[in-house]
């Protein structure tokens, strides 16, 4: 089999789903390593993370040329750079904002680790010693973010508080260097070019589910 390349090169234009899919193909590949495979077919792969083969090899081309004709992917090595590509070959440093029930839920959540995620603090206006035994983090006051976020290096911040909070606590967040939101707040966010906001709109995913199975 060809070696991969030590890099795997990232092209401007490419599309948001093939990222989203790369996080697909990364799971799969995790599957295949702890069921003791040590290769995989782009039709093994495909197969494993739903998607059509000449639509896994499109995504995976958007990175560089490799693999072999016949033979597939050396599953560890390709694991190894889709980890580096999507910035989890080390524990990512994360905080939450907003430790309603949504928030505490996430909080809960015993995944982040195993997936290269350190949620190392939470951030609420309210702290008790009742709302902090509910979670597994430490919880601070909003004063203490900037300190946080620049002991840690945080970049990357999940987004809990309620929709007329978001902007004033996005605007805090992005102030204080943050360049990742993963925002749930049931609204738009306005934010600079640099910094990157996802949106998890539950309401609206439930919604698009309820239109597609009346077809």
């Amino acid at each position: 089999m060809s070696e991969l390349p030590a890099k795997l090169t990232v092209r401007p234009e490419i599309p948001k789903k093939a990222i989203y899919r790369l996080s697909v193909y990364f799971r799969s590949l995790q599957r295949l390593k702890e069921n003791g495979i040590p290769t995989v077919s782009s039709e093994a792969l495909a197969v494993a993370a739903g998607v059509k083969p000449t639509q896994l090899r499109k995504d995976l081309a958007y990175f560089g040329q490799f693999g072999t004709r016949g033979l597939g992917y050396e599953v560890d090595q390709l694991l190894s750079l889709i980890s580096d590509l999507l910035g989890t070959t080390r524990l990512q440093p994360v905080i939450l904002v907003g430790v309603g029930n949504l928030g505490t839920a996430l909080l809960s959540y015993t995944g982040f680790n195993a997936e290269g995620f350190d949620i190392v603090g939470a951030f609420d206006v309210t702290v008790t010693k009742s709302r902090q035994a509910r979670i597994p983090v430490k919880l601070y006051p909003m004063e203490a973010l900037p300190e946080i976020i620049q002991r840690h290096d945080v970049q990357v911040a999940l987004l809990t508080v309620p929709a007329h909070n978001a902007q004033e606590v996005a605007n805090i967040l992005i102030e204080n260097g943050i360049k990742g939101i993963l925002n749930f707040a049931p609204v738009v966010i306005s934010c600079p070019d640099d910094v990157q906001v996802n949106n998890v709109n539950l309401a609206m995913e439930l919604q698009n589910l309820s239109y597609f199975i009346k077809q």
